[in-house]
């Protein structure tokens, strides 16, 4: 994977992305803010600007703020259709709304940007991919809303600009975004004798 000329934290002065953010008055709050995470991915078109306006609308949202940005990297994809190599990145937001309310404002913005999910094929390419990675300690478990996401763990496209954002981002029974990111670095061990060595 190689990192985008883009990436830097969006707390840094010179980032070009958080220009684009101006925090939005949302409605009267009735829930504590709550720290999320939100997976960013793109292989259609332009995929930088894409992935820049998405950011910026995000950052437009009532009772969301965007706090953080990571770099964006080149990945392979993901699945078994041949398709264009993504660019990946991650957000970092303090909201107030809950996680259904979150997750339906992030698909509102892909259609925004011309994805139409009912009309594509599975693990094919993508205008925009927004994946509600972590929302604060949660653990939820419902018809079209996992949380954490249920394959973050075997993900480096999406563990990768997690852990940069907040390597010590708790995932619940996994262990932290650091940990797990050097997970996958780890060779599995050894269950059982090897088949050479049985006679």
């Amino acid at each position: 994977m190689s990192s985008h000329p883009i990436g830097v934290p969006c707390e840094d002065r010179g980032n070009p992305i958080k220009a684009m953010l101006r925090p939005r008055r949302g409605r009267a709050r009735y829930r504590p803010l709550v720290r999320a995470y939100v997976g960013l991915g793109a292989n259609l078109g332009d995929r930088e600007a894409t992935i820049r306006r998405a950011v910026a609308l995000v950052g437009e949202l009532a009772d969301v703020a965007v706090v953080g940005v990571s770099s964006l990297r080149e990945t392979e994809p993901w699945g078994p259709v041949e398709q264009p190599r993504y660019l990946n990145g991650a957000v970092a937001v303090e909201t107030g709304l809950s996680p259904r309310e979150l997750l339906d404002a992030l698909l509102d913005v892909e259609r925004r940007l011309g994805r139409a999910r009912d009309d594509e094929e599975r693990w094919g390419p993508r205008t925009i991919d927004l994946d509600l990675l972590l929302y604060g300690d949660l653990v939820l478990d419902e018809p079209g809303l996992d949380v954490p996401h249920p394959r973050l763990h075997e993900r480096r496209f999406a563990l990768e600009p997690l852990a940069e954002l907040a390597p010590d981002a708790l995932v619940p029974g996994r262990g932290t975004a650091a940990e797990m990111l050097r997970a996958l670095d780890t060779p599995p061990q050894e269950t059982g004798p090897r088949a050479d060595a049985v006679h």
